[in-house]
């Protein structure tokens, strides 16, 4: 799966630390999602969008072997 949480971190100006504080978890499991090593659950997927504003549909994408 395919994201662009860095991206949404940028133009929210946040860090992985900020971030993560506000979802919930820690900045490595922020760093694991950005780097497509872990898929987050629908819940902080729920999180991420309220934080960024957006859909969850605009920063995750589903790749052809997902």
């Amino acid at each position: 799966m395919k994201n662009t949480i860095k991206v949404q971190r940028a133009i929210k100006d946040l860090t992985q630390d900020q971030l993560a504080q506000k979802v919930g978890v820690s900045r490595q499991t922020i760093n694991s999602i950005e780097k497509g090593r872990y898929v987050p659950s629908t819940l902080l997927a729920l999180k991420l969008s309220a934080v960024f504003e957006v859909s969850v549909n605009e920063f995750f994408e589903l790749e052809d072997d997902d």
